[in-house]
């Protein structure tokens, strides 16, 4: 190929050469924030000047706030950048990632333990809190047609669940117009019990929320108990209240990591169960999945059907479009990983966070709520009495890049104020250590025994851990 001389005078100025990160312009004229800006700019200059502004933000790799995943391999990254282009409720346009999300519905529904002589059903949804509003909603609305079937009044349905709930929990009570029976916390209790939940049930309940990894203190509802009472129930009262089980967090860990726990479709109860596969389902938010036990669970008064899209399909979402790139990057993991790839992490992710717990009791300055006994979540408070909160911890050790929260727990237990630490798939015990560390050097400086600056000390192995 032979290339010819380019006139420059005839060029714009933005095709002339490389634009410079903040050429003249940029530094001379402001740029609205919060308006349009009338003129535009070249592609890179708009692109540092983002990426410099969100440099502020914390990193993923230090933030053991979220639950939600923040790494994920090269390869599924280059997977998820070439489909990030395609949404999801086109399904006549792209037939293959509706196959495919039927393909991980299955998954899920059979790890979940759905009987064999049951047709389960479920969707992918932006997140578990799509997911918990979508099978809440059906079990409103099975009860309704219920009360209406039996000739009874259907204006006053409640729900059943702890103050450990998600705030979407509270949300689906109040945008749908269902009373909240909130059973509190307590002192020496975090999570709900068969009995708490028997005094607040009657016949208008369309439904008992328990959780597996609650959001506060990573424990979980005893889900046995309370379908062995839901059963009971049934048989001498007639009430047939189902139990939905906020699994988000818990869902990708305990049929790995404790399969033998009774907490899925083994019990009858348990009707609806949805799981967050951006959390330890491993994949980018997001993601989140709902199972129905039974196809008849969702009553077909919920499912829309819709013909513009260039085929009749069915739709039970709240939201219309999402994007498919994530279900396709479900699918990867789950052939990626299969059952032992997923036990290895979900192993490797308790022994971590078991790890982090008892370095934490051992050094005398925590009491330890959860030392990652079922999800590797470590949750502790401050030993009294001390000068410092876990606010002024948290916030001394945002200075070394870590992001952990510090909160009061929901009542009748807001005297209690905890930090909580979720250890995923990128936190390696080498992490442990050094956060370990630094703790313990920012309660040294809050206490006033120490006065010098943080520096990271001598890891207490040599050479790395594997991770």
């Amino acid at each position: 190929m032979i290339s010819k001389k380019v006139d420059l005078e005839q060029l714009e100025e933005s095709k002339r050469g490389h634009a410079s990160t903040y050429s003249t312009r940029y530094f001379t004229e402001s740029v609205p924030k919060y308006k349009i800006p009338k003129r535009g700019m070249p592609a890179n200059a708009a692109y540092q000047l983002v990426k410099d502004e969100v440099s502020l933000d914390g990193n993923p790799a230090l933030n053991l706030s979220s639950f939600v995943t923040t790494w994920m391999e090269p390869e599924v990254n280059k997977l998820i950048m070439e489909n990030i282009n395609k949404n999801f409720i086109d399904h006549f346009q792209y037939p293959q990632t509706e196959v495919i999300h039927e393909r991980v519905v299955n998954m899920l529904g059979r790890l979940f333990n759905a009987p064999e002589e049951t047709t389960f059903a479920g969707t992918a949804t932006i997140g578990s809190s799509e997911a918990i509003m979508l099978g809440l909603l059906a079990h409103k609305w099975t009860w309704k047609k219920r009360r209406q079937a039996e000739g009874k009044p259907y204006d006053k349905p409640n729900i059943v669940f702890g103050a450990d709930v998600h705030v979407c929990w509270d949300k689906f009570a109040k945008y749908f117009d269902v009373e909240a029976r909130i059973i509190p916390m307590e002192p020496d209790r975090y999570t709900i019990t068969a009995e708490t939940v028997a005094e607040r049930i009657d016949d208008n309940t369309i439904c008992v929320g328990a959780i597996l990894g609650t959001t506060f203190t990573g424990g979980a509802d005893p889900i046995k108990e309370i379908s062995a009472l839901l059963t009971e129930i049934k048989e001498t009262k007639g009430w047939d209240i189902p139990i939905h089980v906020d699994a988000a967090s818990g869902g990708f860990i305990t049929p790995f990591a404790n399969p033998e726990l009774e907490w899925d479709f083994r019990l009858s109860q348990v009707k609806s169960i949805n799981v967050s596969g951006h959390k330890y389902g491993l994949v980018y938010p997001g993601l989140g999945w709902l199972v129905f036990r039974d196809q008849s669970d969702p009553p077909e008064d919920l499912i829309f059907y819709v013909n513009y899209l260039g085929d009749e399909m069915p739709t039970y979402t709240l939201n219309f479009s999402r994007g498919g790139a994530m279900i396709l990057a479900q699918y990867y993991n789950l052939l990626r990983f299969g059952r032992e790839g997923y036990t290895g992490i979900a192993m490797n992710l308790l022994e971590n966070a078991r790890y982090l717990a008892k370095r934490l009791a051992d050094s005398g300055k925590f009491e330890i709520l959860n030392a990652a006994n079922l999800l590797p979540i470590v949750t502790a408070k401050l030993k009294e009495p001390v000068n410092y909160t876990v606010f002024d911890l948290s916030h001394k050790l945002r200075e070394r890049g870590w992001i952990l929260p510090a909160y009061t727990l929901p009542p009748n237990a807001e005297s209690i104020a905890i930090l909580r630490m979720v250890v995923k798939e990128n936190f390696s015990r080498d992490m442990a250590d050094m956060l370990f560390d630094d703790i313990m050097n920012a309660c040294e400086i809050l206490e006033g025994t120490k006065t010098k600056v943080i520096v990271p000390r001598r890891s207490v192995r040599e050479g790395h851990h594997v991770t």
